[in-house]
């Protein structure tokens, strides 16, 4: 079963009347970190933009992970459950952040999604970021590392259009890497411009379809 939570505008109203919208956040991200460590899990933002593959990655990580480990599943959507209904069939539990077409998750919204699981339970939790390369990059969830999935189907720029989601990030997905060919565009280039922004970040090229390179992401998720 999905358990589905959504933004309304009472809660809204409430952070921006704070002296900053983005202090407030901070602090909320803050307290929800605290939960977290407190019951020893680690949870996981995912960025990316509409179609990089996030929602088909965190799958396949689910799948991977789930019998070594108390997994859950955050999805920020805006209206829809498609993605969220994906996951749920794993068996794990599924949280659907209904932003009410909000362009990012806040830490409000996140720490409402922690009181909706049995923390108890779990030791790592996945939150899929609502699918835009602006706006999650400024709001912190209190998640321990972030994520930032990119497709070779966006083009070959896009890591140079959007420097300032790559520079919080812990982790660069370079996804469907199997249509790199077709898209002409290269999976090494992408990767010097992720590397030009940020020298020592880790970049792995993937594929959901051919099972390229889902292994390493596995492996650097539980490191994080």
């Amino acid at each position: 079963m999905i358990q589905i939570i959504e933004a309304v505008p009472e809660e809204i109203y409430d952070i921006e009347l704070e002296h900053s919208l983005l202090e407030a956040n901070a602090r909320l991200a803050r307290e929800n970190r605290a939960l977290l460590d407190q019951h020893g899990i680690k949870a996981i933002d995912f960025m990316g933009a509409i179609g990089s593959g996030k929602t088909t990655l965190i799958g396949r990580m689910v799948e991977k992970l789930k019998d070594r480990l108390g997994v859950a599943v955050f999805n920020g959507d805006a209206t829809t459950s498609n993605d969220a209904d994906l996951i749920a069939g794993q068996g794990v539990p599924v949280v659907q952040i209904a932003t009410v077409n909000g362009c990012h998750l806040d830490a409000n919204l996140v720490g409402k999604a922690l009181r909706k699981v049995d923390l108890d339970k779990l030791e790592l939790i996945f939150i899929e970021n609502i699918g835009n390369l602006i706006c999650p990059a400024e709001f912190p969830l209190g998640s321990r590392a972030r994520v930032v999935v990119v497709s070779v189907t966006e083009g070959p720029y896009m890591v140079r259009k959007h420097p300032h989601m790559f520079l919080g990030a812990a982790l660069v997905v370079i996804n469907k890497i199997d249509l790199a060919g077709a898209m002409n565009v290269s999976v090494e280039d992408l990767t010097r411009d992720v590397h030009t922004l940020k020298p020592d970040i880790k970049v792995i090229p993937t594929s959901c379809k051919t099972g390229a390179g889902l292994d390493e992401v596995a492996a650097a998720l539980l490191h994080a």
